[in-house]
């Protein structure tokens, strides 16, 4: 089974580098990233398209499937919860620290990395009992550091710059 992972298109808290955990919408820019992306891989087909339940990431899909209204959403796909950094800019932390798989840092309350990255895994270890040729998914960059984790192992536990940009499209083989 082919599996594509999507991170979904620009919004707010990006543009101003703040973690974010509001259910924001795409901005404009967002909105064209999945136009773009959608006309780019309009040559493939896919068995099942799966999306995180936030609303950045539905609309992403929404525009990847040419307007299907048929969205289906897996709470497994949310993005890691940010806690108490929510509207903190990202620079206030280190965030080394904070996409270090191993790292005992805490910055106020937010979703322990290890507890995310099994909550994704769960979903892929679901996944992979299904049938399917080829399967979209529509997420976050959070979580697109969990599918590097589970399909290139954790190595040396350093995640920041393993997850996808903002409607970057990758390929894994399950």
């Amino acid at each position: 089974m082919k599996v594509y992972i999507v991170r979904h298109g620009e919004v707010s808290h990006n543009v101003l580098k703040m973690y974010g955990s509001r259910d924001e919408d795409l901005t404009e820019l967002g909105v064209q990233q999945a136009e773009e992306l959608r006309d780019k891989i309009k040559h493939l087909s896919f068995d099942k398209v799966i999306s995180s339940p936030l609303l950045r990431a539905t609309h992403t899909e929404y525009i990847l499937t040419n307007y299907d209204d048929s969205i289906i959403t897996d709470e497994r796909l949310r993005e890691r919860g940010c806690g108490t950094l929510s509207g903190i800019p990202l620079e206030a932390t280190n965030r080394e620290e904070y996409w270090n798989y191993y790292s005992k840092a805490q910055y106020g309350i937010y979703e322990n990395i290890q507890d995310f990255f099994s909550r994704v895994f769960s979903f892929l270890d679901d996944l992979k009992k299904e049938n399917y040729q080829r399967v979209l998914i529509v997420a976050h960059s959070g979580v697109s550091k969990a599918f590097s984790a589970y399909f290139e192992g954790i190595q040396d536990g350093k995640f920041l710059n393993r997850g996808l940009k903002n409607c970057e499209i990758k390929e894994y083989e399950m």
